[in-house]
């Protein structure tokens, strides 16, 4: 295998395809990106064996088509360090990839690119194609909420379900909720959901723009795989069932709040400071035209602001994690926020004013 390529031509894809290698593999070889050569088409693969990342690019000339594997991040650092529009030459000697580019000489351990595993094809059920804009704000609004490393394993990933029109994203860790849904002129031959993975959701969602472009879903029963542009990913996907999300939204909440987004979130934010580092609580109390936020520490430590509110309700006094609800403030597009609660014991349900596509549920705390 020997061709040349410009710096910049290899790495965008190279470092999206980096970004799904781990860096403490159990196989050696999934810490390697594979190169594969095929006319003047260069195709770099990498795997996780969860997730896979196919990006593709054209070299500017090619003596000998091939493929073989080389580490990822080494070789990813190496074109990040090179200086812009610079031309670089790889090549394979001796079970070792050389890269020359100008005064510059690198030789890097390599292993053969049949030991690379692939995630094996499985029968397709439903293929769509959504715009990337679409599918990038689903994902945005709403993986905050994804569990991190919950021994509910359901939890660590983001439920996509598509209907006839109606495509939703809802991501939950059991205290808090997020979902966001848009309408699309889409047509499913029965309704799907699938669970993918809370890496899956990351990477795919970087891949993404806010364009119209569209993006090709395949959906199968184990695989999810997405074409966009010059870039396949494939993600296996989450056996399990995601709990009943409708039973946790609240309904017939009559206690409306509406607040400025980003001034709750700034007093939300300094009020966090003096907030217990473990638990992350803050009251809140509520009254006609004003809410309180309040925080207190073991050190004995207090913060309190007040910020003027469209209430006028009874006075009620709730906790929350502020992290949960600064979280919300960051997502929600629209200038103001709209909070609605039935009790103090119960959740709230945030939201932009009269809707929007996108509604958060956090559940409160006992302070």
């Amino acid at each position: 295998m020997k061709f040349s390529i410009s710096r910049e031509a290899l790495l965008r894809p190279l470092t999206l395809v980096a970004g799904v290698v781990e860096r403490r593999q159990t196989l050696p070889v999934l810490s390697n990106v594979l190169i594969e050569i095929d006319g003047d088409q260069v195709a770099l693969t990498g795997s996780d064996l969860e997730v896979e990342l196919i990006g593709r690019t054209v070299a500017s000339a090619v003596e000998q088509p091939g493929a073989i594997t080389v580490p990822a991040r080494k070789l990813m650092d190496i074109c990040k360090s090179l200086p812009e529009q610079a031309e670089l030459q790889l090549s394979v000697e001796d079970s070792r990839v050389l890269l020359v580019s100008g005064r510059s000489r690198f030789t890097l351990a390599a292993l053969p690119a049949a030991e690379f595993p692939g995630i094996e094809d499985t029968e397709a059920s439903q293929e769509l194609s959504i715009p990337r804009g679409t599918l990038k704000r689903l994902m945005d609004a709403t993986a905050f909420a994804m569990a991190q490393q919950d021994v509910r394993y359901y939890l660590n990933g983001m439920l996509l379900e598509m209907q006839s029109g109606l495509l939703r994203a809802v991501a939950t860790d059991g205290h808090r909720l997020a979902m966001c849904s848009r309408e699309l002129e889409v047509n499913v031959d029965e309704a799907q959901k699938l669970i993918v993975p809370r890496k899956g959701i990351l990477e795919l969602s970087r891949l993404l723009d806010d364009s119209d472009e569209p993006v090709s879903l395949t959906l199968g029963p184990t695989h999810v795989r997405a074409h966009t542009g010059d870039f396949t990913f494939t993600s296996k996907l989450i056996d399990g069932k995601f709990p009943d999300y409708e039973r946790v939204i609240p309904r017939g909440g009559d206690k409306v709040m509406l607040a400025e987004r980003a001034e709750l979130r700034q007093v939300l934010s300094r009020t966090a400071i003096l907030s217990n580092e473990k638990y992350r609580g803050v009251r809140l109390y509520l009254e006609a035209g004003n809410l309180k936020v309040m925080a207190n520490n073991p050190e004995q430590e207090e913060a309190e602001e007040s910020i003027a509110v469209e209430y006028d309700g009874p006075a009620m006094e709730m906790g929350f994690n502020v992290g949960y609800l600064i979280d919300v403030m960051s997502v929600l597009g629209e200038d103001r926020v709209q909070m609605t609660l039935a009790d103090p014991n119960s959740s709230a349900l945030l939201e932009e004013p009269g809707g929007g596509d996108s509604l958060y549920v956090i559940m409160p705390m006992r302070l």
